[in-house]
């Protein structure tokens, strides 16, 4: 069991080895970034959410809230 975990976890590094530089080859570049920009902004959403919560109620932060933070487009783009 641990054996075949241990490949699994090989054969997995593997894949995301040859995929990023497949992702290269192929002009892409990988935004190593985005993540810790993206929290910024996410934290700030949910913090006005929060706030239009208190004021409007459930219905106000339904309208006004942007749940969705991740924009793949962001992470990978050409060169």
């Amino acid at each position: 069991m641990i054996f075949g975990l241990i490949r699994l976890a090989i054969w997995l590094a593997g894949v995301a080895v040859v995929a990023y530089f497949a992702v290269t080859l192929m002009g892409y570049q990988v935004n190593w970034e985005y993540f810790s920009d993206r929290k910024k902004v996410c934290e700030e959403v949910l913090h006005q959410c929060q706030n239009d919560l208190i004021k409007t109620g459930l219905e106000g932060a339904k309208e006004k809230c942007k749940w969705q933070c991740f924009d793949p487009k962001l992470l990978i783009h050409k060169k």
